[in-house]
């Protein structure tokens, strides 16, 4: 899709100099450290300049691939005072909102559903996303600026509406003085209670999944498997193809719903650009010189830490659990971790102490007749998910709410 300059771009009148739009095609167009002290100060890694920045550089998004990136950023002088990542999409697929029912919708009221413009961090299906807006900033005013200009793309460009993932909850609250409708969906999270070692937190299951779980750890050490967090300077740069390899493996056992959107040259990008951030939890099998049978890949900042992807190359049992859940889950105790979020679906979660958690996206749809569609049925689908997600978690296995 070919987009025009938008010379006629509106602004809004504040207090101060109103800012300055400007629309922009990559990141790169902005200075890391420019767009970073605005995202750095965020809980949420995903908005970071680096990870973006390997996102369209190793084209893992671009238009080829229905992830146009059309950036929102507001300047007064050479200051950057606000940001938002932005994409064009002729499809649904990354977004992990699952908003096909919506499309059909759309269809049967013969109204064009697509393209659209979404606001998230591609293919991370994790809590946070926001417009970064420098501390001394009006937050409402300038979100107010950026919904008006945004509007403005959506008529220009004729696309179906604009929608908003995994939302920051504080922020979320803004929208909705601006006609977008809140949807509730489900994730899961845990939360770190102040337990002093793995054993403290099995307290809290009943004795069936305490013992379940203890013959799931003893698992690793019966077959010979050693679990090795690596982090920084630990990590390798072999292990980046490696985990890509993983990656793809994984991804192909689900075939034509596999989730492979990343590239190779992703992976071997973070090596020098974000390892920083990076937590391998790699599975050895008795040489710890050759690379891991398996491994988890997960994102840490702060006081947060998000599961993204994992992979094997043997069959070995309760691998999986250990790797991407018990693992991860000591390392948090032990490293001051307070959320762990692990990525969407499986409800196995719960019995590993996972808690099923609601996260929002925001819609807004052009046409009229999409947008009452809208208003008068999330009420309802949001009191069903609600319910789910109160359903999930009666099933947990524990001994006390926690």
């Amino acid at each position: 899709m070919e987009l025009i300059p938008l010379e006629d771009e509106i602004t809004d009148v504040s207090e101060k100099k109103a800012p300055e739009i400007r629309w922009i095609q990559r990141v790169d167009e902005v200075e890391a450290s420019t767009w970073d002290a605005l995202a750095g100060a965020l809980p949420t890694p995903f908005l970071e300049w680096e990870w973006l920045h390997l996102l369209e550089a190793s084209h893992s998004v671009g238009a080829e691939k229905g992830w146009l990136p059309h950036h929102l950023t507001l300047w007064r002088d050479d200051a950057l005072v606000a940001a938002a990542p932005l994409y064009i999409k002729s499809h649904s697929v990354g977004e992990f909102v699952f908003d096909h029912a919506w499309a059909d919708v759309a269809r049967r009221l013969d109204i064009a559903y697509y393209p659209k413009l979404v606001g998230m961090s591609p293919f991370s299906p994790t809590i946070g996303y926001r417009f970064m807006i420098a501390p001394d900033e009006n937050e409402s005013q300038i979100t107010a600026q950026m919904l008006a200009a945004i509007s403005h793309v959506v008529r220009r460009y004729h696309l179906g509406g604009c929608s908003f993932h995994y939302v920051d909850p504080h922020w979320g609250r803004l929208l909705e003085q601006h006609d977008f409708h809140s949807w509730t969906h489900q994730s899961f999270a845990w939360t770190n209670h102040g337990y002093q070692s793995f054993d403290d937190y099995l307290s809290i299951f009943n004795s069936n999944q305490r013992r379940n779980i203890r013959r799931e750890r003893r698992a690793m050490p019966n077959q010979g498997i050693q679990l090795v967090p690596l982090t920084d300077d630990a990590i390798t740069q072999d292990l980046f193809p490696h985990m890509y390899r993983l990656y793809a493996d994984t991804n192909a056992q689900f075939g034509p719903w596999g989730c492979k959107y990343l590239t190779k040259d992703f992976f071997l990008g973070l090596y020098t650009r974000y390892r920083k951030r990076i937590l391998l939890m790699a599975a050895y099998q008795s040489n710890t010189d050759a690379l891991p049978i398996g491994m988890s890949f997960l994102i840490v900042k702060g006081d947060r830490m998000y599961g993204r992807y994992w992979g094997t190359l043997a069959h070995a049992n309760a691998l999986h659990f250990n790797a991407c859940y018990y693992q991860p889950i000591a390392w948090a105790i032990e490293n001051d971790i307070r959320i762990f979020d692990p990525g969407i679906g499986g409800e196995h979660k719960i019995r590993r102490g996972f808690k099923a958690v609601p996260n929002v996206s925001y819609h807004r749809f052009t046409d009229e007749r999409m947008q009452e569609v809208l208003r008068l049925n999330i009420g309802r689908i949001n009191q069903m998910e609600q319910a789910n997600i109160e359903d999930i978690n009666n099933d947990r296995p524990i001994a006390q709410n926690s």
